[in-house]
């Protein structure tokens, strides 16, 4: 049996009464928690320009555009509120071998439940469903590493969900898988430099063509075989030979969407715990920053590479490249006591007093914090001040993280 096959079966065969309640209560959790970072979004710029695109379709069987009565084709629906979900980098979090967000499939689930007129129960199984399927493949294998983006398994977790919601048997759900994954891949280059208005719109287009695979199928379209394993299939393009274990509910295994994170911060998610660690520094100092030298932030590969590596992060030019480095996000905590959505805003971002203080900070690679990785996300902060003291603060498991919840 083929990975698609395992997981069309899986798709199909997952009854709700199965769930734990832990479970179902995580997926209410995680549905409030998005359509919250959807309307914090709703007036950004990229929000505007994209509504502008998809209310100009309109469709019998449609969903609707959050925020609006308007009510576009489902592929369309889960771009825009796709986008709305992800923009203010405000959703969960799942930190693996491959990290993700896994509330980016909600936009998918979201618009084919109100289009199919699905129950809650169904809506809710729908995303168990795809938290599940993302989060094990981000347990498999590493797509960053290779130069290929962590949405590209949302193109198999999303079209699941979308097909199970669209009530497609196994056959059906494993040609819908198969189109969204040989049709859309995307490439890592969208989080690399400055980063774009796209960054936000990245997993919203794995929606878009997981519910545009999904609804095709349902209309009987086949698509290629062995998506994973085939001689030119996503494993020997992509990712790498991998497999999967049991998924939840099989062989007495839990359920992933337990085990992802929701955010505290509006930062990409390895930069939470270097917030908190800045603010108990801030607190040491009396709130006074002007006694600093310089700064040091110690920290794991993932951190590093991601978002405390390259020289766009020390002069961010955009909204998504500030909230994806490292040492602003470090020097606005400690600066401002807070981060907040106007940690992002361009007058801030911008500011040259703020960018002389992030020019103090440096940042470095601590392989000895690999292996507590991705179990935790440790950072550790040193304050060089003027008058000769050092104070360090470390932090690894952030407020929101598995191991230390909300509540």
């Amino acid at each position: 049996m083929t990975l698609a096959d395992r997981f069309a079966r899986y798709a199909t065969e997952l009854k709700y009464e199965s769930l734990p309640q832990e479970a179902v209560h995580e997926a209410k959790r995680r549905i409030i928690d998005s359509v919250a970072c959807a309307f914090g979004a709703w007036r950004s710029e990229t929000a505007q320009q994209v509504r502008a695109v998809a209310t100009q379709v309109s469709s019998s069987y449609g969903a609707t555009i959050i925020g609006t009565a308007h009510k576009a084709s489902p592929d369309w629906t889960a771009f825009a509120n796709g986008l709305l979900i992800r923009y203010l980098d405000y959703n969960d979090t799942y930190l693996s071998k491959e990290p993700a967000h896994p509330s980016d499939n909600l936009a998918a689930v979201l618009a084919v439940a109100e289009a199919e007129g699905s129950s809650g129960k169904e809506t809710l199984l729908a995303t168990v469903l795809a938290y599940e399927i993302q989060c094990r493949l981000c347990d498999s294998a590493s797509l960053r590493a290779r130069g290929w983006d962590h949405v590209n398994y949302g193109l198999f977790s999303a079209s699941a969900a979308a097909s199970r919601l669209m009530g497609l048997d196994a056959t059906a759900t494993r040609h819908a898988m198969s189109i969204a994954g040989v049709s859309g891949l995307a490439m890592r280059q969208t989080r690399v430099g400055e980063i774009s208005a796209w960054k936000g719109c990245a997993f919203a287009n794995s929606s878009r063509h997981a519910v545009f695979a999904s609804w095709l199928a349902k209309h009987g379209l086949t698509g290629p075989s062995e998506i994973f394993e085939g001689k030119m299939g996503f494993m020997k393009q992509v990712s790498g030979e991998f497999t999967v274990g049991a998924l939840g509910g099989e062989a007495g295994r839990g359920y992933m969407i337990n085990q992802t994170y929701i955010k505290y911060y509006p930062v990409e998610y390895h930069a939470q715990s270097a917030v908190w660690a800045a603010l108990a520094l801030r607190e040491q100092l009396g709130g006074d920053i002007s006694q600093i030298e310089r700064i040091e932030i110690d920290t794991f590969e993932a951190c590093y590479s991601i978002i405390g590596s390259e020289p766009e992060k020390w002069r961010p030019q955009s909204r998504e490249t500030a909230d994806h480095s490292l040492p602003y996000i470090v020097g606005a905590t400690l600066m401002d006591g807070k981060v907040d959505l106007h940690t992002f805003e361009e007058a801030r971002y911008t500011d040259p007093t703020l960018l002389e203080f992030v020019s103090k900070i440096t940042v470095r690679h601590d392989t000895a914090m690999d292996s507590r990785y991705p179990e935790g996300i440790p950072n550790r902060i040193t304050v060089y001040l003027k008058d000769g003291r050092t104070l360090t603060e470390e932090n690894t498991f952030p407020r929101g993280h598995a191991k230390n919840p909300m509540t």
